[in-house]
């Protein structure tokens, strides 16, 4: 299993700085969640770590730096999926998700027996097999955002990031998404980091947490050592109840006030 080290990193736009002198190592083969604010660079630094955004400082994949790969070789190590991932109108489940076999196709692009495989297998973890000859813009947002995942399952990298992949989902599509991406990382050993907006989801499902403001990390730890009073009063300047689930013996939030409210 691959493991990822950031250092000294600063990414921006134009001459604004909005990620600023991050240090991480993301463990592998586990679940990262990404929490903060709107703004606070969250989703800036998950694209510098995929190589979307240019960067200073080091982000590197057992050892090599990530801009030092060629395109086709980085996406065969990771995949990334963005907050608005977009595709032409007409495609089928099938076709969209073969996208994610562009890495490994000849250079006439056609496809293998063991590309199929890989496409076969990643709508049968998704749960798309009786989906697979419908139009993806037919689609409920849920079963598209399986597709994406399966797109991504079908690159048959080690490292998957995701974007927000909850955000516009009802509550039920949402814990449908979170348990795929959570039964990836038990059962293949994926190594899954994701920007999440929903404290509770994030306490959840994440073995680690990166918690983030204006740029910065505050807190980086388990659920326990993220998810709490003083962080959670730093982080977004409210005053949150925190209890212990006692199903997941995880820390909720249960509710929460602004602080002077």
């Amino acid at each position: 299993m691959k493991s990822i080290q950031i250092s000294d990193l600063y990414v921006g736009y134009r001459a604004l700085d909005i990620v600023k002198n991050i240090n991480l190592t993301i463990p592998k083969s586990k679940i990262t969640a990404i929490i903060g604010p709107n703004g606070c660079g969250k989703s800036t630094l998950l694209k510098a770590m995929g190589d979307v955004l240019a960067y200073r400082g080091s982000i590197t994949i057992d050892g090599k730096e990530i801009r030092s790969y060629k395109r086709k070789s980085l996406a065969r190590i990771l995949a990334f999926l963005p907050q608005k991932p977009e595709a032409s109108n007409g495609l089928t489940v099938e076709q969209l998700v073969s996208y994610g076999r562009h890495p490994y196709a000849s250079t006439f692009g056609t496809l293998s027996k063991e590309d199929y495989k890989k496409i076969h297998w990643a709508m049968e973890v998704t749960g798309l097999s009786e989906l697979k000859s419908k139009k993806t813009d037919e689609l409920s947002g849920g079963q598209k955002q399986r597709v994406w995942i399966a797109l991504c399952l079908a690159q048959d990298t080690e490292i998957i990031y995701l974007d927000e992949p909850t955000t516009y989902l009802d509550i039920a599509h949402q814990l449908e998404i979170l348990e795929i991406l959570k039964n990836l990382n038990e059962r293949y050993q994926k190594t899954i980091v994701m920007v999440l907006h929903d404290l509770n989801q994030a306490s959840h499902n994440a073995d680690h947490i990166i918690a983030m403001k204006n740029g910065h990390i505050i807190k980086v730890g388990s659920s326990h050592e993220v998810i709490n009073k003083v962080t959670l009063k730093e982080l977004f300047s409210i005053e949150a109840n925190i209890v212990l689930d006692q199903m997941t013996c995880k820390p909720m939030c249960m509710n929460y006030k602004l602080l002077g409210a």
